[in-house]
């Protein structure tokens, strides 16, 4: 069959080890596992209480408007409900707007290291992709607004950026915005939102005074811990939406998504509890690589991106063998680091105890 050659020279996501398949492997018989930067602390249980007494009807199709969740997230967040769109997690969002506005001839500017779902879908429909380096893990937003020229359709800004964790102040994300050109598309893509911590936040409001150019990008799957159940959304001038919608797939989120979604924004208490422990815990591990010399990147989200002596490879394998999964960087663009997912406390006493004895034998050994 002929599809699109592009498809030759990609390969699929390739997701990290699943914890039966390290259990098997190692033989061990607990793991934790801190890669993928889901929420240790799970989600709402306000939603186990709803699904214990009703569960939604799996024979009949979602609703396609998502029409609950959209007026709810209209009222949370003081905008139109014409300025929503929803998507199986903002995954599927990004891949919306390859389609609406990638194509060959036309480029995109995104920062490196960044999601990497920015560059495979821009790859799949066949436009022109430019890269601008971060600075110490920062995006490089003077070098993003000089690599714009006249066939640039989508500049991806991350903030806080996967996988370095940092921030775009708001007066530089102003600027960028004062200076890029109408035409061009920004995303922004806020998927750890509600990590940032509350001083350093913009709401929409800041962030859609006089840009139709903007699309925002946020998700239920990271400190609403619904990564299983895979909805996100995006937010947007209504002309903007309105192409998005023409490339959404008619019933795109299933109904129980749907209905988790709107028990765990409604709960403000578990989100308030999750984002507390984990700038408690994530501080404590700092202070704890401080202690021992391994720099980390300013980090605005629930994972560390941490420098390592040796490979990132090298590292991972160590942990893992030791029933800890994180994420190598050598294979995010990040030679020499890991990407470590903040998980509980005693968790992370315990890979702290690991990192420090790895500590040691290396040291032994120059």
């Amino acid at each position: 069959m002929n599809g699109k050659r592009i498809l030759k020279e990609m390969t699929p996501y390739k997701q990290g080890k699943q914890m039966h398949e390290v259990k098997k492997e190692f033989g061990l018989e607990r793991i934790v596992k801190l890669a993928s930067n889901e929420n240790p602390f799970g989600y709402s249980n306000q939603i186990d209480k709803y699904l214990s007494a009703q569960l939604p009807s799996f024979d009949m199709y979602p609703d396609g408007y998502t029409s609950e969740l959209r007026t709810a997230v209209a009222n949370k967040l003081d905008v139109n409900e014409d300025q929503l769109i929803f998507g199986s997690g903002t995954d599927e969002i990004v891949q919306m707007v390859g389609r609406a506005f990638l194509y060959p001839g036309v480029n995109t500017v995104m920062p490196a290291p960044t999601f990497p779902q920015y560059k495979h879908n821009a790859r799949i429909e066949g436009a022109g992709i430019k890269e601008v380096p971060t600075v110490n893990g920062y995006h490089d937003l003077d070098g993003m607004l000089n690599a714009i020229d006249d066939k640039t359709n989508v500049v991806w800004l991350c903030s806080p950026n996967n996988p370095t964790g940092s921030l775009i102040p708001k007066d530089d994300f102003d600027a960028f915005m004062e200076k890029c050109p109408e035409r061009v598309l920004v995303v922004l893509d806020e998927a750890y939102y509600e990590y940032v911590e509350k001083s350093l936040q913009s709401t929409i409001s800041d962030r859609f005074s006089g840009y139709n150019n903007l699309l925002v990008l946020r998700t239920f799957s990271k400190a609403y811990g619904l990564a299983g159940l895979r909805i996100g959304y995006g937010i947007a001038d209504k002309a903007l939406i309105a192409n998005l919608d023409v490339v959404r797939g008619p019933f795109n989120t299933s109904s129980m998504a749907q209905k988790a979604a709107l028990i765990a924004l409604d709960d403000d208490e578990f989100l308030l509890d999750t984002t507390s422990k984990n700038s408690n815990i994530k501080y404590k591990f700092q202070e704890f690589l401080d202690s021992i010399g391994w720099h980390y990147y300013d980090s605005q989200t629930n994972f560390l991106l941490v420098s390592t002596p040796k490979s990132g490879d090298e590292i991972f394998q160590h942990l893992l063998e030791n029933g800890f999964i994180v994420r190598s960087g050598d294979g995010l663009s990040c030679p020499n680091t890991v990407r470590i997912t903040i998980g509980n406390e005693d968790d992370m006493k315990q890979l702290q105890d690991i990192i420090y004895q790895l500590h040691l034998d290396i040291s032994k050994e120059r």
